[in-house]
């Protein structure tokens, strides 16, 4: 199962939520770029990152940010948040992002998602569903989407969608545990590959999820548990080098800052 770590970015920040509540904010790098360099010396194989910011309110507000990441690193990087035109999908493509999630605009805009795998391959656009009890939320999980989670994914399937980053916001940020039978239950349904996200916590969660392969679920975003070092952070990679968790000095870091080819 891919592992991939999560950076949000809140007014050019690296921060993390609760359960995606922006009075519940904590901020962990002012640099998000800082942050990318210490995953890829974890030797991560690829990165997920939301603008928050973009998020509420539809504007590219950490689009520089994004930039210098994928700019730096040697690996694909996942850029989800805000994501509600062409232009936008298009804009972050062009930087040499890997995937664009979208979200939001699955439910309000469908179309957006039917004319974008015209012009690019189903690998390339993925579709987020962040979902409470079942149900899809949107803007930043301000509002309800009004359907079903594997209602959304099916329609997004007939689009030539073929894979959800799937949220169980109950979780998300809790570290009380993956949502592991919302995550089930919606793979059921939907028959897609999957990648899970929210409230991972430790090692038995990733051993639970595995368990979860033969229904679509191969891969798993991991964020406040790596930076709160729930993990023994390096033994997660295969080939890992030893060196750095976000509570080791940081300066460590930064003198080596350029990843190196050790995939």
């Amino acid at each position: 199962m891919l592992i991939i770590p999560a950076i949000d970015i809140k007014d050019g920040k690296c921060v993390r939520l609760t359960r995606g509540d922006f009075s519940q904010e904590k901020i962990y790098l002012d640099n998000p770029r800082d942050m990318a360099i210490i995953w890829r010396k974890q030797n991560a194989k690829m990165l997920h990152i939301v603008d928050l910011d973009a998020a509420l309110t539809g504007e590219m507000v950490n689009f520089e940010k994004i930039r210098e990441i994928v700019e730096e690193l040697d690996i694909p990087v996942q850029v989800g948040g805000g994501i509600r035109t062409a232009d936008a999908v298009k804009r972050y493509l062009d930087i040499g992002v890997g995937r664009v999630v979208i979200g939001s605009a699955a439910v309000t805009d469908p179309n957006l998602v039917a004319e974008v795998l015209k012009s690019y391959r189903p690998s390339q656009i993925v579709v987020g569903i962040d979902a409470e009890n079942g149900i899809p939320k949107i803007k930043g999980w301000t509002e309800s989407s009004g359907m079903k989670d594997f209602e959304l994914a099916l329609r997004m399937k007939e689009m030539g969608v073929e894979r959800i980053v799937y949220t169980d916001i109950s979780k998300d940020g809790m570290l009380q545990g993956i949502g592991y039978e919302s995550t089930r239950k919606f793979a059921e349904k939907a028959r897609m590959k999957v990648t899970a996200s929210g409230g991972v916590t430790n090692v038995g969660d990733l051993v639970k999820l595995d368990s979860l392969k033969h229904l679509g679920v191969d891969s798993v975003i991991i964020g406040k548990a790596f930076y709160e070092c729930n993990f023994p952070c390096q033994k997660l990679w295969y080939n890992y080098e030893p060196g750095i968790c976000i509570d080791h000095d940081f300066s460590t870091a930064r003198k080596r800052n350029k990843p190196g080819n050790d995939d």
